[in-house]
């Protein structure tokens, strides 16, 4: 069974979303999409994605989760205030 989690960080470049996001599909029986913006208001303190949907495969087992983990704590230390 598939499982989907969605991450955001608030302000966060596109281009930091796109580096996450290549690193997460290094993961086995990981894949992920960005979510688009949806507001409707343009603002330069809102990022162009509103967020990274992950999805989990049946493949994808307990070290797998881990290293997602590992990568998404690097980012938020790094880039979230």
């Amino acid at each position: 069974m598939e499982t989907k989690e969605t991450i955001e960080f608030a302000g966060l470049p596109l281009a930091v979303y796109r580096e996450i996001a290549a690193h997460l599909c290094q993961v086995e029986g990981v894949e992920v999409s960005l979510i688009p913006q949806t507001s409707q208001q343009f603002d330069y303190s809102q990022s162009q994605i509103a967020g990274l949907w992950i999805s989990y495969t049946p493949e994808c087992g307990a070290q797998s989760r881990q290293r997602v983990q590992q990568i998404l704590t690097y980012y938020r230390d790094r880039y979230v205030a």
